[in-house]
């Protein structure tokens, strides 16, 4: 799926909010104009604190960066956006103790969830509140075979994800894959998934325990299959570990890891010398992002350092967040999900944006990424 370049991007959302006078733009119209008061909050839950803590800025800063875009222009509905982040930490249990906090703020849409197993358990959560959510990076299948009404995804699900990774596996004619995961609701639903397609190329599956410093016992388990690719999906900080210790271990074969392990890190804890070669299946990135160099440019103006994973995605939730409100004429949650669930090409990074009945991305955009000098790059765009 090709990205919408920013100029474009930039001309349809000044359309949209030119369109006030009409009563159907981000500055006008709608009973709530007249009569809300107050700013119009979105929640975002990230992990700001444990393993995967490294990612919560790269969300929670480009989601803020559409905020302070549209309040520049006037706000929603006459109205401010407001962001509140929450720390779900990538933990089940914590999220659901943030996600209370939010719905106790009153937040109106939700535009957070990164790791799934943490999300999961916030979707009943936001439902009784009668809360919006569309979520950026979250994208466990679990999620959607929830078929809540105010549930939206704008990341590609597990299993768009775990085609992508059967496509890339063939072109690479590999023979034996070996699929390991961490038991997570994200990472073993692609694993399970990935190992429906795959059928008998798949000689082990092998799960192990997360936040470990030592995956000896599951890397011997594997290589005594003798694969020839490995594919890793779960997350970044395990995947690091498991890449290194594979080439440790003398395995000569390619190593591919899931949209969770896509970050910086990865390299950091792998080494250069392991990383170097190692697949990604993701969708778009910062860096893959074609039309993008006004907004990445934006961002590192207003953050000081370039955005990462999942910051386009954010930034987009953001500003479907607020063209729904505005569509709804306000924040009642009945007509935002209407609203949502009526969108006919509003543009995004990842493209014209429509849902498909389960409110999934009809494509889910995955691409092949490919480590090279410490940093992921595009190797295939599998169009």
């Amino acid at each position: 799926m090709r990205a919408t370049p920013l100029k474009s991007l930039a001309s349809l959302t000044l359309a949209v909010l030119l369109l006030a006078g009409c009563g159907q733009g981000l500055l006008g119209g709608g009973d709530e104009a007249a009569t809300g008061e107050g700013p119009i909050v979105l929640g975002m839950l990230i992990p700001q604190s444990g393993s995967e803590a490294a990612i919560g800025p790269y969300m929670s800063n480009a989601a803020q960066l559409a905020v302070d875009e549209i309040n520049a222009k006037g706000g929603v509905l006459g109205r401010t956006l407001q962001l509140k982040t929450a720390d779900d930490a990538c933990d089940p249990q914590s999220a659901s103790a943030a996600a209370n906090k939010l719905v106790t703020e009153g937040v109106h849409v939700s535009v957070g969830g990164y790791c799934s197993g943490a999300t999961l358990p916030t979707l009943p959560i936001f439902g009784r509140a009668n809360i919006p959510m569309i979520i950026p990076a979250a994208n466990s299948q679990e999620l959607v075979d929830q078929k809540l009404k105010h549930v939206f995804l704008i990341n590609g699900t597990g299993s768009q994800q775990a085609e992508a990774a059967q496509k890339w596996i063939a072109k690479q004619g590999a023979k034996s894959v070996a699929l390991m995961h961490d038991n997570t609701s994200y990472s073993k639903d692609i694993a399970v998934r990935a190992q429906g397609l795959l059928g008998d190329q798949v000689v082990i599956t092998e799960a192990v325990t997360p936040k470990e410093s030592d995956y000896s016992a599951n890397i011997t388990n594997v290589l005594a299959k003798k694969p020839d690719f490995v594919y890793w999906t779960g997350y970044f900080q395990e995947g690091g570990l498991i890449a290194r210790q594979l080439r440790q271990a003398g395995y000569e074969g390619a190593i591919m890891v899931a949209d969770g392990a896509v970050s910086p890190k990865l390299a950091e804890i792998a080494g250069d010398e392991a990383a170097e070669g190692v697949y990604a299946t993701m969708t778009q990135t910062p860096e893959t992002l074609r039309g993008a160099e006004n907004w990445i440019a934006a961002y590192k103006k207003k953050y000081g350092a370039d955005p990462g994973p999942y910051s386009n995605q954010s930034y987009d939730a953001v500003r479907l967040a607020a063209e729904a409100i505005a569509k709804a004429g306000g924040t009642d949650g009945t007509k935002i999900i209407a609203a949502l669930e009526a969108v006919d090409g509003f543009p995004m990074f990842s493209g014209p944006l429509r849902f498909t009945p389960e409110h999934t991305l009809a494509n889910g955009g995955f691409q092949i990424l490919v480590v090279k000098d410490g940093a992921f790059t595009l190797q295939d765009p599998l169009q």
